[in-house]
């Protein structure tokens, strides 16, 4: 069995951790072996421009073609361009994590 989920520009994240923890994001370079510089878009996945750490995001099989250190613009077109929401959705990932979600909101009465 092939590893296939490697830290590259590009490869869309999802961040497991802080304030911004179940939300997508893109690699958009990688500044050195414990952190990497991630983006949202912003105007997608309200994450800004940041550095970090390998340990607060978990790789997921999509990726956006695009250069190291682009910007908000070319990567808002790359997303649209890959239509990476939609594919995320779909996947069974997401629908777990929305289900989990669901889950946790149902009151004593719903739950029954």
């Amino acid at each position: 069995m092939v590893f296939k989920r490697h830290v590259e520009v590009g490869r869309i994240v999802l961040i497991n951790y802080g304030p911004e923890k179940g939300s997508l994001a893109t690699i958009i370079d990688i500044v050195d072996q414990n952190k990497c510089l991630i983006d949202g878009p912003s105007e997608l996945t309200g994450v800004s421009r940041q550095v970090i750490s390998y340990s607060r995001i978990v790789l997921t099989d999509l990726t956006v073609k695009i250069q190291a250190n682009a910007r908000q613009k070319t990567l808002l077109k790359a997303w649209s361009e890959a239509d990476t929401l939609a594919k995320w959705e779909a996947s069974s990932w997401a629908k777990k994590l929305s289900g989990k979600k669901t889950r946790a909101n149902l009151s004593d009465f719903a739950r029954f």
